[in-house]
């Protein structure tokens, strides 16, 4: 076992890697966000690393700043990114192509995980929703629809994510259709209704604890936000709830993927199929982790109230058009920050 926490980015690492060449085929390099470090390393990392006996390294961090480490050098073996920052590697051509005979846990997910990106590429983990949270406490009338964010009773009561940000793009799409327009094929109409949501908008956040402590101080009501952040908003906002909106909710998909550069892709394969596994997907719903994507995981009515669960839950998700976002991603951030930084 190696002597360092996981939860913690090791500044050695890095420099070690950029240094010389791949690690030892005995140790199989992550590069994962390190939340909840001690329930992975009790219920992924040491169950994987005694079956299969290799020492297990991660390297840990946000999307942005992990994609751009593998960019610049080899010896990082799986990367988990979310949807949009996968798509962001493929267009890099970062991803090695996985061979899912060796995976066969994949045939026992929502199919929605099974190619996000298409075949050659790694499933998803996990499936999360980005769609309102709000404080029922605080409204005289729920949040039904994305476009109930516009409404006039609102003004300085609604936070949004940053559009560089995992889902923070989505809000534009939000806008078009609130618009009656495609976002992409007439983009200045979708930022002119967007504009018109600016006077509700008290702040854009960068962090998901951002937003919760919004919420928890009083000074929004109502935020576009990732399912996860919900339990976080609960406990400081016990009448925050997740809206039930007349659209839909967008679909988060959480990927693992095999980098091209990687020595090890062999035991990386089945470290994936590891990580699908009905036994360890349920252990890390039930401990707070990560909503399970296996859909033979079965869980009480409590355990599933945080996560996006079950097949009809999973079917009424929007899927992005993540290829055509980031085709598009530099000429929306300056469209955004017209309206929300100046």
């Amino acid at each position: 076992m190696i002597a360092i926490s996981r939860s913690a980015l090791v500044a050695g690492i890095g420099a070690a890697l950029a240094a010389g060449p791949a690690l030892a085929q005995d140790q199989l390099v992550i590069s994962t966000w390190g939340f909840n470090g001690d329930i992975l390393e009790e219920e992924l990392y040491a169950p994987f690393e005694e079956e299969h006996d290799v020492e297990i390294v991660l390297e840990t961090g946000n999307n942005a700043d992990r994609l751009n480490r593998v960019r610049v050098r080899e010896g990082v073996d799986l990367i988990y990114l979310a949807d949009a920052f996968a798509q962001q590697a493929i267009d890099a051509g970062l991803f090695a192509e996985i061979d899912r005979s060796l995976i066969p846990n994949i045939d026992n997910i929502y199919e929605v995980g099974r190619a996000p990106h298409d075949e050659e590429y790694g499933p998803a983990y996990t499936i999360g929703r980005y769609g309102i949270i709000y404080d029922s406490e605080a409204l005289d009338e729920p949040v039904t629809s994305w476009s109930g964010m516009w409404r006039d009773d609102l003004e300085g009561e609604v936070s949004i994510p940053n559009p560089v940000t995992t889902a923070g793009q989505l809000i534009i799409l939000a806008a078009a259709e609130r618009a009656g327009v495609d976002a992409f094929e007439n983009p200045d109409a979708a930022f002119e209704s967007l504009a018109e949501l600016e006077p509700n908008v008290l702040t854009a956040y960068s962090r998901g604890s951002e937003m919760v402590n919004l919420f928890s101080q009083g000074e929004i009501s109502v935020a576009a936000a990732q399912d996860f952040t919900l339990s976080s908003v609960v406990d400081a906002v016990p009448g925050a709830v997740w809206a039930d909106l007349e659209e839909g909710s967008y679909a988060n998909l959480n990927t693992i993927n095999i980098l091209e550069g990687s020595d090890n892709k062999e035991l990386a394969h089945a470290f994936i199929n590891f990580h699908l596994d009905q036994d360890v997907q349920k252990a890390l719903a039930v401990r707070g982790v990560d909503a399970p994507i296996n859909t033979n995981v079965e869980l009480t009515e409590e355990e599933a109230a945080p996560w996006t669960y079950g097949q009809d839950v999973v079917d009424a998700l929007r899927i992005p058009d993540y290829e055509r976002l980031n085709e598009v991603a530099d000429d929306w951030v300056d469209r955004w920050e017209d309206i929300f930084a100046s």
